[in-house]
């Protein structure tokens, strides 16, 4: 077993720095290249604290103590103020509570912080953990090899993990689909990708999959990245919506309910017509969808219940340590509003 002093020789420093800098001592500056040197070596040498010398108990079964503690990686913005997500962290939440475990916030730059991932994760000051935010592979290989990991939404569909998702592709055909029993052939695409090319993003694959079954045509004007934001959404829709009529579409396939809400705003304000002029569609079914005028058409997503699932195929993997990666896909529905 590799201790504190096999770290310090490989190092080059005393036990004692070593030792206040795993437990993250501010008593005393310890200089940040010699913090990473530790770091690194803790890592390459496989050091794991004796949890069992830690928590011994009086009686003779010694073991290890619970702490039924679960990391949620989600940026704060994600899991409190975005409408999609906070539905997912309620479901995650409501059931963890109702099991006696509690939940922790993680976020990214929090595993960045050497000293609270040996802390949380190395030294298993939580029993599992529930990734939104997409992390570096390295990390999340690491993660995994310590604790249980459960993945939700698309970050990690693709993943050698337990994940829980929707059917992304599935749910922008249908979107066309009902686009196309309405008469439209001219169908637009919004959506978001950052720091990738949208390509790669499902739901812009499954609206290229309807497109080409229903023998129509992909105009690449007509295919909007907004990066998630809100404002630009509206302003794309602007610029896209003021074109003359044989220039533009007649409907448009909006990846987020907030996407189309801020899209129609802009047709609004250019005159349109909704859905005589333009027809669109979202995807999730925000509360916020069927309060606008005119009310949106959408593909709703079981937000809630996808945290409540993610919570228990959690829970399970901490109890029963099932061998396998379980794969969830729950189902959709079309919501058909006035906006189309």
């Amino acid at each position: 077993m590799v201790r504190l002093k096999d770290i310090a020789e490989y190092v080059g420093v005393s036990v004692t720095t070593v030792s206040r800098v795993i437990k993250n001592d501010s008593s005393r500056n310890v200089n940040p290249e010699t913090k990473k040197k530790v770091w690194q070596a803790v890592k390459e040498l496989g050091y794991t604290p004796n949890e069992y010398a830690r928590h011994l108990v009086a009686s003779s079964r010694q073991q290890k103590k619970r702490t039924k503690r679960i990391a949620w990686l989600a940026s704060p913005r994600l899991a409190e103020t975005n409408p999609y997500f906070s539905k997912i962290y309620s479901g995650i939440s409501e059931t963890l509570n109702s099991a006696g475990y509690t939940l922790l916030l993680l976020s990214n730059e929090d595993l960045e912080d050497e000293a609270l991932f040996h802390q949380m994760i190395r030294e298993k000051e939580v029993e599992g953990i529930l990734l939104i935010d997409k992390v570096d592979e390295k990390v999340l290989l690491e993660i995994k090899d310590l604790l249980p990991v459960v993945g939700v939404d698309f970050n990690y569909s693709d993943h050698a993990i337990s994940t829980v998702d929707y059917d992304r592709e599935d749910a922008a055909w249908k979107a066309v689909e009902h686009l196309v029993s309405k008469g439209h052939q001219r169908i637009g695409f919004m959506g978001g990708e950052i720091g990738a090319d949208m390509a790669s993003e499902k739901r812009f694959k499954g609206f290229k999959k309807a497109m080409n079954e229903f023998g129509l045509t992909i105009d690449k004007s007509w295919v909007i990245n907004t990066g998630w934001c809100l404002e630009q959404s509206y302003k794309s829709a602007m610029d896209l919506l003021s074109q003359p009529s044989t220039n533009r579409p007649t409907a448009l396939l909006c990846a987020g309910d907030l996407l189309a809400i801020a899209a129609m705003r802009a047709a609004h304000e250019l005159g349109l017509t909704i859905p005589d002029d333009i027809g669109f569609i979202g995807i999730d079914n925000n509360e916020m969808a069927q309060y606008v005028h005119p009310s949106l058409t959408t593909i709703s997503i079981p937000q809630y219940e996808m945290g409540v699932i993610a919570a228990k195929t959690l829970i399970n993997q901490i109890e029963d340590h099932p061998n396998i990666d379980l794969k969830t896909l729950l189902p959709f529905k079309l919501v058909v509003r006035q906006s189309t």
